[in-house]
């Protein structure tokens, strides 16, 4: 099975994010973290994180970048844990046995968008915040010409505007 990892191409990401996943840890999307945020909340590196981090599942910190990874079924069982954990942690699940579904979910869904996907690509996530919810689109970042000069993060203000 294929699931995702962080990827760390610098430091880019202790500047931007709260707190910033480390280089190789098991990520997933983690938008379930912004359920309750509102336009009015999702400002500075919270807004960055809502907008374009991967939540990694060691230090539960963000990341522009995962990767392809392939996991075997240990691995997935031990992520699904600590997600439910951290559900339990975080979010006040009422203990592990009720954040256990939601954390398969979770998994799940990573698992899915690896699918067609060979392991070592890059992908990247861009969310916006709407009328209707949160969208959510996922795109694979194509390795760079030598010497290319590529955008790979896009910035927002404190007031959320694009820059």
């Amino acid at each position: 099975m294929k699931l995702l990892r962080v990827v760390r191409f610098d430091d880019s990401d202790d500047r931007v994010f709260e707190r910033a996943a480390e280089d190789g840890e098991w990520a997933v999307p983690g938008g379930f973290e912004f359920a309750g945020d509102t336009a009015d909340t999702l400002v500075g590196k919270r807004r960055q994180a809502f907008a374009n981090g991967f939540l990694g599942l060691a230090g539960f910190g963000r990341s522009t970048f995962v990767a392809v990874a392939s996991a075997d079924e240990t691995t997935r069982r031990r992520l699904v844990e600590a997600l439910a954990d951290h559900f339990v942690d975080r979010y006040g699940a009422p203990d592990r046995a009720a954040a256990l579904p939601v954390a398969e979910e979770e998994i799940a869904f990573a698992a899915e968008l690896c699918g067609e996907y060979a392991p070592g690509t890059t992908l990247a996530v861009t969310r916006e915040l709407g009328p209707d919810g949160v969208r959510e689109a996922f795109r694979r970042v194509a390795a760079a010409e030598p010497g290319a000069v590529q955008s790979i993060w896009s910035m927002f203000d404190e007031d959320g505007n694009f820059r």
